[in-house]
């Protein structure tokens, strides 16, 4: 598929733009005014790197805003609520939460209302590449002297707080803070959790998208109860008693990749930036030691109350490409594995969510086999790094053409194109804009 060429490229372009300041809020971009009408964590960090070619300065407060609902402890929540917005617009709402009571002890915010847990860690990579965008615009606003420190804070909450094992890696304790919420691979760990009464939660996603594309009733009972749990617990990691405890391929990869944007930024603003790549180091090693499966050619994640990894290919697996210094081997290994018949890169629509020859593949239901945008544009720039750029190319000429057809879809059918979930969707219209550069640059440089 060819990669479209410049006026369609302006065309889409301008259609991308509209779809980001038509969720703009004044203080950040929504992913959706419909089913997503709040501030969602790795969505602000992926729209903000598209943002920073159209809007610098709206990129680094779309980041700045985020940081602002910052708990003490130092993680970034995966919402942070907009006021505005009415209780019943989305399930779980700031009243389930109860993040400025039930987190006073971890430092949750008495202004801003957010939930508990959290999102993948993209905010340093995209922090950096914001910054990049406009640096005198950045160094006039003083921008990363200010987000550094939250960074750093980040960061230190989940190689501390966060490394449940103690083997040097982020431990996720909800399925949506991976952000593959209903991934085939929590299937196991998830049936150890007691679903929460079905009477006791109304589900306000279903109101904007079909039920069957979306997570069943009875993983959702497990999802409330889950967050309960640790609400219950005081978001205090040490002491919750957690059924769902992983480790996670793609979240501890860009937990590594944005160590690496950190030690960038440490250098700019004069700070050490040593900690930061040793850190990397560790992670890098601990990643490949603790969830390489050199038979299966991926990464698997693994489970902390077994001890043992889980069983299943996902997308998440394929993620690590992104990471520096990943040794050449393990990476060839992954670009044979996304092109054979498990992911069939190039074959079908961008990158299945999951293991297309599995008996729990659906092309339909959210994270269990549709493709996503934001985790192409993460394979894409993994190819561009390991030097497969003919992949890359060709991934990235999808990705734009599909955007466009779909309307800006939250994800795809994997063998039809045809888009799922939301349309006008914030992150699918951002990660548009920054592929569209790659683009404009290609052109620049022939």
């Amino acid at each position: 598929m060819p990669t479209p060429d410049a006026g369609r490229r302006a065309h889409l372009r301008q259609a991308a733009t509209h779809v980001l300041f038509d969720n703009w809020t004044g203080a950040a971009t929504v992913p959706s005014r419909a089913l997503y009408p709040h501030q969602w964590s790795w969505d602000s960090a992926f729209i903000a790197i598209g943002l920073r070619h159209i809007a610098p300065r709206r990129a680094q407060r779309e980041l700045e805003t985020l940081l602002g609902a910052q708990w003490g402890d130092g993680r970034i929540p995966h919402i942070a609520f907009n006021p505005s917005v009415p209780l019943g617009a989305y399930f779980p709402s700031p009243d389930f939460w109860r993040s400025s009571t039930a987190g006073r002890n971890a430092g949750a915010p008495s202004t801003t209302q957010t939930s508990g847990i959290v999102q993948p860690p993209v905010h340093a990579l995209a922090a950096w590449q914001v910054h990049l965008a406009d640096p005198a615009e950045s160094r006039r606003r003083g921008f990363l002297p200010r987000v550094y420190p939250r960074l750093a804070a980040w960061h230190r909450y989940l190689s501390t707080s966060r490394d449940l094992a103690g083997g040097s890696l982020a431990a996720v304790v909800h399925p949506w803070e991976p952000g593959l919420d209903n991934s085939p691979c929590w299937d196991e760990a998830l049936a150890r959790v007691e679903p929460a009464p079905r009477q006791s939660f109304r589900r306000a996603d279903l109101d904007h998208s079909s039920a069957a594309d979306r997570p069943t009733d009875l993983d959702y009972a497990r999802y409330v109860r889950l967050a309960t749990t640790y609400r219950d617990h005081a978001y205090d990691d040490a002491r919750t008693p957690h059924a769902f405890a992983i480790e996670d391929p793609s979240f501890n990869a860009l937990l590594i990749a944005s160590e690496h944007a950190l030690a960038a930024i440490a250098r700019a603003v004069g700070a050490d930036a040593g900690a930061h790549l040793r850190r990397a180091e560790t992670a890098t090693a601990a990643l490949i030691d603790r969830l390489w499966d050199p038979a299966g050619g991926i990464f698997l994640a693994r489970d902390l109350v077994t001890g043992e990894p889980i069983a299943g290919h996902s997308v998440s697996g394929l993620v690590p490409l992104i990471v520096p210094g990943l040794p050449q081997d393990i990476a060839s290994a992954l670009v044979g594995t996304a092109h054979g018949p498990r992911f069939r890169l190039g074959q079908v629509h961008l990158v299945p969510s999951y293991d297309l020859t599995a008996k729990k593949f659906d092309a339909n239901r959210y994270w269990r086999g549709p493709s996503w945008f934001n985790t192409a544009w993460l394979i894409h720039h993994g190819l561009v790094r390991h030097g497969e750029a003919g992949a890359a190319g060709r991934l990235r000429a999808q990705f734009l053409t599909a955007a466009y057809r779909s309307g800006f879809a939250e994800y795809l059918e994997p063998y039809t194109g045809e888009g799922r979930g939301i349309r006008r969707f914030s992150w699918t219209a951002a990660l548009a804009l920054d592929l569209l550069h790659a683009c404009d640059e290609g052109d620049s440089a022939r």
